[in-house]
């Protein structure tokens, strides 16, 4: 079973017992976070898709660390006018481990059963 999620501005693939690096998201180490910006849940072949996400979806998980990334360098160069400029970014980050993905059962309605008849 797979959940993609919206978190951040981005969206994740998870699944249950996976560690994924989310941007900051100003929780402590140790505390419980969920997400209910869940876009698709994959459940043994059934798919559901939602329209923007999916109603009574929830995705838990526990926050391992906060850190930061690599150091990446930004160099700007302007040809023949002697300008240059170097600069440095860490992009900071939050490790989550993935303790749940659920979904709410659908009911089955006995509209739905009247559907099937009257086809």
């Amino acid at each position: 079973m797979y959940a993609i999620i919206e978190a951040c501005g981005r969206q994740y693939k998870v699944q249950e017992g996976e560690t994924v690096f989310f941007e900051k998201l100003g929780t402590e180490e140790g505390k419980k976070v969920s997400f209910d910006k869940v876009v698709l849940v994959s459940d043994n072949g059934k798919i559901q898709v939602g329209n923007p996400y999916v109603t009574g979806a929830k995705v838990e998980g526990k926050v391992i660390s906060n850190g930061r990334g690599k150091k990446i360098l930004v160099f700007k160069y302007k040809a023949k006018k002697n300008e240059r400029k170097t600069r440095g970014h860490r992009q900071d980050y939050t490790k989550v481990e993935i303790t749940s993905v659920k979904v709410k059962a659908e009911k089955t309605t006995s509209t739905a059963k009247k559907e099937k008849v009257s086809e």
